[in-house]
């Protein structure tokens, strides 16, 4: 019998786990949780949101994998392609995967439920918008509670955004150590001192921060709470987050690269030609687009219904793919802010609850277009790691730029420095030929730039 895998981020809630078997996913439902889950079944609201798009959907299995005497149900969820986290996600993810959260919370109510915990890695996304994927976050609703997790939502989604939206940074970084949330006593130094004037701002950062936990406590005692409250608040925060944007003079050194940063809309058609000849002759389902800036190549690779990740360290660029993607509704493009050479790490508990983006990912193909030379000549890394590090993530096929070191790009990156590593032709097809077969390569006319297509070995 193949070994049960336990999910080593599925260990908090007592209600059940995550495990692997066979290579698919399962969810374990326990016994203690089994009263909230037949609720969910039952009252209607795992048919509407499921009917809604807004929660993965499952199958009920007889059979109790796992062996374990606590089991009352097994569930086969529907298979994500990929799994990726709020520190990966631009600020319109963030703030759609914050309004889904809140859409849950009013029809869980609407249907005697209400979410018990309310953090950003109970979701993903998938066909190209934020779902749910935890069906233990549900549990019968006690009108006469507060909602236990507006905290956490706040912490989470709220304060992020806030921040984002007030101090003009990219909030990944932060995010990536705080992984239950920014608290709200950092979040309220940090928040500059206009920001007290704005009504959603005081109440929601800045009064939670002047009540103590223990004070909270007794306040919560003497508060009368009903229904009408919590979706009065829910509403509230909906418009909060709703009218919150990016900031707007946030600096981008890609996001119009396609438009004036390259260097002739003559290269671009030529460049294209090629690509297209390369990609018109393999196969692939999945594909990765590294260093993607507006996603021009992962629109051209989606159009075969292949699953695309598009990843760039230029937030802004990751922002304006997926408000394009929405837009003109393309489902298999999933756009993420990953620094290749900073790669997001594995973090958690034991470094394993939430995995690496070289552990979690790996793609059949694999584009790394006028990326090379900025590693090489910009990062200072040498071409024989750049090579095994893209071919860590390549199953089979590699399409790869080599820009020289006389490209007037190329000459911009090294006009301050004194040395930096050997970098030509020669010694491009030498290390990645440790690692790929080299199929074709063609010189994009009107320039010295090579476009290479290699077979993973």
């Amino acid at each position: 019998m193949a070994e049960i895998l336990h999910h080593p981020a599925s260990y908090k809630d007592p209600s059940g786990f995550i495990f692997q078997w066979n290579g698919k996913y399962y969810r374990q439902v326990n016994q203690h949780f089994s009263e909230d889950y037949e609720t969910l079944m039952h009252s209607g609201l795992y048919t509407a949101l499921i009917q809604k798009k807004l929660l993965i959907p499952h199958t009920e299995l007889t059979e109790n994998i796992s062996g374990a005497p606590t089991c009352y149900k097994t569930l086969l969820p529907q298979q994500l392609s990929f799994i990726s986290y709020i520190y990966e996600w631009g600020f319109e993810q963030i703030r759609d995967a914050a309004l889904l959260t809140l859409s849950i919370l009013k029809i869980s109510i609407e249907h005697g439920m209400i979410l018990k915990d309310a953090t950003p890695f109970n979701v993903q996304f998938n066909d190209g918008k934020p779902v749910f994927i935890d069906t233990l976050s549900f549990e019968k609703y006690d009108e006469k509670k507060p909602w236990v997790a507006y905290r956490q939502f706040c912490e989470c989604f709220l304060f992020p955004l806030y921040l984002d939206h007030y101090l003009q940074v990219d909030i990944q970084k932060i995010l990536s150590n705080y992984l239950d949330g920014i608290p709200v006593a950092i979040t309220a130094k940090l928040l500059p001192g206009k920001s007290r004037f704005n009504l959603g701002v005081w109440l929601h950062v800045f009064l939670q921060n002047y009540v103590k936990k223990d004070a909270a406590a007794e306040i919560k005692k003497q508060l009368n709470y009903s229904r009408q409250k919590l979706l009065n608040l829910v509403t509230h925060l909906e418009s909060i987050i709703t009218k919150l944007k990016p900031a707007t003079s946030r600096a981008s050194v890609w996001d119009n690269y396609y438009n004036e940063t390259i260097l002739s809309q003559d290269y671009l058609e030529e460049k294209k030609k090629i690509f297209y000849s390369f990609i018109n002759t393999i196969a692939y389902n999945t594909a990765l687009d590294a260093g993607a800036n507006n996603g021009y190549f992962s629109k051209i690779l989606s159009q075969n219904g292949a699953h695309i990740t598009a990843i760039d360290y230029d937030v802004k660029c990751i922002d304006n793919l997926y408000v394009e993607i929405k837009k003109d509704n393309i489902k298999n493009i999933l756009p993420l802010c990953i620094d290749i050479t900073n790669p997001s790490a594995g973090v958690g508990f034991q470094n394993k609850e939430r995995l690496s983006f070289a552990d979690r990912f790996r793609s059949e193909l694999v584009i790394a277009l006028a990326v090379v030379h900025h590693l090489v000549l910009g990062k200072n890394i040498p071409l024989p790691d750049i090579a095994s590090f893209l071919a860590s993530l390549c199953a089979q096929k590699l399409i790869v730029e080599f820009v020289p070191v006389n490209d007037t790009k190329a000459q911009l990156l090294i006009q301050n420095k004194s040395q930096y590593h050997v970098y030509d032709e020669n010694q491009f097809e030498k290390y990645f030929a440790e690692w790929f077969i080299i199929e074709n390569k063609k010189q994009i006319p009107s320039s010295e730039r090579i476009l290479y297509l290699m077979q993973k070995k």
